[in-house]
């Protein structure tokens, strides 16, 4: 397949060059550390934990997913791709690519919490799990279309994260509201408008994106 092959290259010349790999690792230590020293000893809720969790993971996407296409403007290889596959093609290598980097990311991001802060404690996993889910895919697919947009911009730095926020805002907010309840051992019959909203974000962001994706590639 040719999504696959694509998803391969990127995923290579991000082993060789380790940009948005150390970028991610960078971010998230700092982060956690900032955190750990502004706390220090005293005893954070767990409701604060788990909007912390969600507030370093926004972050992280914002400093490591922004190059999806950015690299290759720069490499002048955008032309290439567009003789060679089709946009659908293009944005879904790019989409495995930057939902294996989410995953990876925050993964490692919900391990450091559970592990550095005491008050992280989830009770209800499977909740947690499933918005965790919904929620990686939810960043992923909005992440990459939006490095898309500004892959063809001159101010490419700062325009990601202006994008970024008031498309993921109603997703964080979800996942926060969601994260809580975990914590709260609610049951997922409880938690059904919020799933729902989760599932309704991913479908419609992944729905818009290879929508509009075919004009943004070929502008």
């Amino acid at each position: 397949m040719k999504s696959f092959a694509l998803f391969k290259k990127d995923w290579e010349s991000e082993l060789r060059t380790r940009y948005a790999i150390n970028a991610l690792a960078m971010f998230v230590l700092v982060t956690i550390s900032v955190i750990l020293f502004s706390v220090g000893n005293e005893q954070i809720t767990e409701y604060l934990t788990g909007g912390l969790l969600w507030v370093v993971i926004f972050f992280s996407a914002m400093s490591g997913l922004s190059r999806a296409f950015v690299s290759e403007e720069e490499r002048g290889t955008t032309l290439t791709l567009q003789l060679i596959a089709s946009p659908s093609t293009i944005f879904s290598g790019k989409l495995i690519f930057n939902l294996i980097l989410v995953f990876l990311m925050n993964i490692a991001i919900t391990v450091l919490f559970s592990l550095l802060f005491e008050s992280f404690v989830i009770k209800n996993f499977s909740l947690f799990l499933i918005s965790f889910l919904l929620g990686n895919i939810g960043i992923a697919v909005s992440s990459t279309i939006i490095a898309a947009i500004i892959s063809k911009a001159s101010s490419k730095g700062t325009l990601y994260p202006v994008l970024s926020f008031p498309i993921l805002l109603p997703l964080i907010l979800t996942l926060l509201e969601l994260t809580k309840f975990s914590m709260d051992g609610k049951t997922l019959s409880a938690s059904y408008v919020e799933i729902g909203v989760l599932f309704s974000y991913d479908v419609i962001m992944g729905t818009a994106s290879y929508l509009l994706f075919d004009f943004i590639w070929k502008d």
